[in-house]
């Protein structure tokens, strides 16, 4: 179902994208306001695990200074069938984990300290599983494509708004014809609409790697045993220094926020996310 969810999402953005470039008018702007969002979300795509390892300060670890943690992943790759990806950690106390790498071959799995002092073994295996199944989805790919659709809506909703405010644009008379401040209002809000199908692509596979890394694992109530406790800890030690263009990466929401930040979160809520592992378990 959430693989279905997936594919209506990023088809309601290409629906949103070629509405926006219809508005500008000619495929010249829409052509070079796609071909350069293109080119930022293929070079984030092959590069981002070196981009976002440096971000955050993580450093590879040998096997010999974790060895459990290397033995969990060891196993978890076998059950998965996916070959075994680099190992860093990042030193801050906030508990967290991320996969990145643009496909399994190249797969990075990072957990911070914080993570590895407040969760069990079995706990520790549950998060692990979840983030192999990224791994195993591509899901970094998804998110590519997702970001390149929606840059690419708001490089020309932004075109398009210069060109109704200044007179550009090609058959202007037959094309404005409607309320013009309609029509602004529009190109503000369809990039707007367009992050918030983003990120409703983030949640849809949060929801897809929990059941997958559940199943690796073969223990749903470790993952939701683990993602409570992380979100319990989250709000007591926050992580200093997380940056929102990677907060999709996390287990969960490296940022804090009210109600509001919430509402553009790239996390489904916990509290669902444990409901829907405790039912797995029941069935």
């Amino acid at each position: 179902m959430n693989t279905v969810r997936t594919f209506v999402l990023l088809t309601a953005l290409t629906f949103l994208f070629i509405w926006v470039g219809g508005l500008l008018g000619g495929q010249q702007g829409m052509v070079f306001a796609f071909f350069f969002a293109c080119i930022m979300n293929f070079v984030s795509y092959w590069f981002s695990d070196k981009i976002v390892l440096a971000m955050y300060g993580a450093k590879p670890v040998a096997e010999s200074e974790v060895p459990e943690l290397y033995s969990i992943v060891r196993e978890l790759c076998h059950k998965a069938g996916l070959p075994l990806p680099k190992i860093y950690m990042i030193p801050t106390e906030a508990p967290n984990a991320f996969a990145t790498g643009r496909n399994p071959e190249h797969a990075v799995v990072v957990v911070t300290e914080g993570i590895m002092q407040i969760l069990n073994r079995a706990e520790l295996a549950g998060v692990l599983g979840h983030e192999l199944a990224h791994v195993k989805h591509r899901d970094i790919l998804i998110s590519s494509i997702a970001a390149t659709i929606a840059g690419a809506i708001s490089m020309l909703a932004n075109m398009a708004r210069w060109g109704l405010m200044f007179g550009g644009g090609r058959d202007r008379d037959e094309d404005r014809q409607g309320n013009p401040l309609a029509l602004l209002l529009a190109l503000i809000l369809v990039p707007i609409a367009a992050m918030l199908i983003q990120l409703a692509v983030s949640r849809s596979r949060e929801f897809d790697a929990d059941e997958a890394g559940a199943k690796i694992d073969g223990h749903p109530e470790h993952l939701a045993s683990a993602l409570q406790k992380l979100e319990s800890t989250r709000k007591q030690i926050p992580f200093q220094g997380a940056n929102p263009s990677t907060a999709h990466l996390f287990i969960v929401n490296p940022l804090s926020g009210d109600f509001l930040m919430s509402l553009f979160s790239t996390h489904p809520p916990t509290k669902e996310r444990v409901e829907r592992l405790l039912k797995m378990r029941k069935a």
